[in-house]
């Protein structure tokens, strides 16, 4: 028996779940990389945001899903364009905490700005409900594939 693609999106969610998610950070690529940033650049600014500054460098590694030497090569590249600080942590002088700078909080405000327009023209064709009802399965599905690997690493 052949298996076709249109097999595949009929009866895998997983599958479509993570193409759809491909698809979908190709277009914010697309237009994030017309303001000047790549998907290197613009993710790790927006984890950062989102875990606060002044975290340190192993906790965005690990929110990013990188290892620490792949999120180093990134920094640099940051520290370069002047998105980011890093500073020695004054609770553990090994480790390092990474800061958005003034020009780095910009960027963010962009990356947001894009996502916000990207976010409203992918979910227009539903309605509020919906887009509620959609949240709450994607939760729920987090939180199971939370769960799942919390049981795979013990």
């Amino acid at each position: 028996m052949t298996v076709t693609v249109s097999d595949i999106d009929r009866h895998n969610l997983l599958f479509r779940l993570g193409h759809l998610t491909r698809r979908w950070r190709r277009v914010l690529d697309r237009q994030i990389n017309a303001a000047g940033l790549t998907d290197a650049t613009w993710r790790p600014l927006l984890h950062l945001h989102l875990l606060g500054n002044g975290v340190r460098q192993k906790d965005l590694a690990a929110s990013m899903g990188l290892r620490g030497s792949s999120l180093v090569r990134l920094l640099d590249n940051l520290m370069e364009k002047g998105l980011v600080q890093r500073t020695q942590s004054p609770a553990d002088r090994r480790a390092k905490l990474v800061r958005l700078t003034p020009h780095g909080e910009v960027a963010v405000y962009h990356i947001y700005h894009q996502v916000q327009q990207l976010e409203a023209d992918l979910l227009s064709p539903f309605d509020e409900a919906e887009t509620s009802f959609l949240a709450e399965l994607v939760q729920r599905l987090e939180r199971s594939v939370n769960d799942v690997r919390q049981r795979d690493d013990q």
